[in-house]
C-alpha cells in the first residue's frame, strides 16, 4: 500500500528522487500518466494492468470514453528508477502537472501522485475544509 506525503525537489533536467518508502511498492518498472486535479498518477505495473483491463471494458462507442482513454494513455510512460532512486518525469507530464522545483509525492493506496507543492497545498487546504462533509456523504457506501 502506498501512503504518506513526502516533499522532494525536481532538478533542472526533470529528475526527482522517489521516496524510499515508495520504491519497493512501485517496483522496478512502473507507469506514470496524467492524473486528475493537476497531478500525475504513478502505478505499479500490476495496478496498471488491472486499471488497463477495467478501462478496456468501457464503452468505446461513447465520445467521452474515447476522449478520456486518448488523453490518459497518450500521456502515459513506463518508468524505471536509476541507481540513485530517481526518475525522469517526461516534459509533457511536467507541463500537465505544472511542476516547478518543489514537488510533493503522496500515497493514495494503490497509486502514488506527484503534485507541484503550491498546487498541493492549495488543494489540500480546500479539501481539509470539506473532509468531514465528504466522510459523512460516504456513509451511504458500504465501507
Amino acid at each position: 500500500m502506498l501512503i504518506g506525503e513526502f516533499n522532494h525537489t525536481l532538478d533542472q533536467k526533470g529528475r526527482v528522487i522517489v521516496p524510499s518508502r515508495f520504491r519497493d511498492k512501485l517496483g522496478e518498472n512502473f507507469f506514470v500518466t496524467r492524473g486528475l486535479d493537476n497531478c500525475l498518477f504513478l502505478y505499479p505495473a500490476q495496478e496498471w494492468e488491472n486499471l488497463e483491463g477495467k478501462l478496456k471494458g468501457l464503452p468505446f462507442t461513447r465520445a467521452e470514453t474515447r476522449a478520456f482513454l486518448r488523453i490518459f494513455f497518450s500521456g502515459a510512460s513506463a518508468l524505471e528508477m536509476d541507481k540513485q532512486g530517481r526518475i525522469l518525469v517526461p516534459p509533457l507530464l511536467r507541463e500537465h502537472a505544472q511542476l516547478k522545483k518543489d514537488i510533493v509525492f503522496i500515497g493514495v493506496s494503490n497509486r502514488a501522485e506527484i503534485w507541484d507543492k503550491d498546487i498541493w497545498e492549495e488543494y489540500s487546504n480546500k479539501s481539509n475544509l470539506s473532509f468531514e462533509q465528504v466522510a459523512e456523504s460516504l456513509l451511504d457506501f458500504q465501507l
